[in-house]
C-alpha cells in the first residue's frame, strides 16, 4: 500500500530534519526541500533506511527559493513517482525560513522582499500549484510560524512582519479551502536559538513557565498531529512552553 506523501521546505536541518525524521519514522514518504543541505537530507533518508531494512521513505527536492522558478519546484512534487503512486498528496509543511538580524538602518527593500518570497510568497505559490493534488487526498497544509504577533522584536522587523503575514495567510486559507483542504500553524517559541542570540535566548528561557528549552522533536510531534487531525483546521499551536501566557 501507498504510503502518504508529504512535501516540507527547509526539510533538511533543524527544525525541519526533526519534522522529515519523525515523519518518515511514522510511515509517510517525505519528500524533503534543500537548498544547499543535500548531506543532511541524505543522512535522515540513509538513517531511516538502515533502520528499517533498506527501505526508502524519502527524496531529496534541491531549489533557491528566492531565484528558482518555483513552478519547476511545484511540477516537481506534483510529478513525483511516490506522489502519482499514492494518487496526490497529503501534506505541505512550509518550514523554509531565513532568521538574520538587520538593523532597521541597515535593513534594505531587498532584505525586506526575500524574507517575504520565502516566508508568504513561496508559500502561496506551492497552495495555488498543489492545491489539486492536496484536494485529492484531503490533505493538510501546516505553516511554521512563532510567536512574535503583537510584539516588537528588535531588529527583526523584516522576519517578524512576513512571519505574521504567514500567520494570517495560512488562517484565511484554511476558511478558503475548506472542507477539502485543512489548514494549521506551528508557532514555535524557546526552542533552539540562532548562534547570534545566545544570550538573548537564555534570558527567554528565564521567563519559560516550563523552565527549560523545547527540542525540535516537539515541532515535529505538532506537525504529525496536525497532519493526523480531520477535525482541526484553521488553528495555532503555541509550542513554546507557555512563554506566551507571561510574556
Amino acid at each position: 500500500m501507498a504510503k502518504p506523501v508529504v512535501f516540507i521546505t527547509g526539510g533538511g536541518r533543524r527544525i525541519g530534519a526533526a519534522i522529515s525524521s519523525l515523519l518518515m519514522d511514522s510511515g509517510y514518504f517525505v519528500l524533503i526541500h534543500v537548498r544547499n543541505s543535500i548531506a543532511e537530507a541524505q543522512s535522515i533518508i540513509s538513517s531511516h533506511s538502515e533502520a528499517n531494512n533498506g527501505e526508502i521513505s524519502g527524496d531529496i527536492i534541491q531549489a533557491d527559493l528566492v531565484n528558482d522558478d518555483i513552478s519547476l519546484l511545484i511540477d516537481a512534487v506534483a510529478n513525483h513517482p511516490k506522489v502519482k503512486e499514492y494518487g496526490g498528496l497529503f501534506g505541505l509543511i512550509n518550514n523554509a525560513s531565513v532568521y538574520q538580524p538587520i538593523s532597521f538602518e541597515e535593513l534594505t527593500f531587498e532584505e525586506f522582499k526575500k524574507n517575504f518570497t520565502i516566508h508568504v510568497e513561496v508559500p502561496f505559490l506551492l497552495t495555488k500549484g498543489l492545491y489539486e493534488q492536496l484536494k485529492t487526498k484531503s490533505g493538510s497544509i501546516i505553516g511554521l510560524v512563532d510567536t512574535s504577533q503583537g510584539r516588537a522584536w528588535q531588529d527583526l522587523t523584516h522576519y517578524t512582519s512576513s512571519k505574521n503575514a504567514l500567520r494570517q495567510m495560512m488562517i484565511n486559507l484554511a476558511g478558503d479551502l475548506h472542507p477539502h483542504v485543512r489548514v494549521n500553524c506551528i508557532a514555535p517559541g524557546a526552542i533552539i536559538s540562532a548562534d547570534w542570540e545566545i544570550e538573548h535566548f537564555a534570558s527567554v528561557l528565564e521567563k519559560v513557565p516550563m523552565g527549560h528549552s523545547g527540542e525540535p522533536k516537539d515541532i515535529a510531534n505538532a506537525a504529525k498531529f496536525l497532519l493526523e487531525s480531520k477535525h482541526i483546521s484553521g488553528q495555532i499551536i503555541n509550542v513554546d512552553g507557555g512563554w506566551t501566557l507571561v510574556e
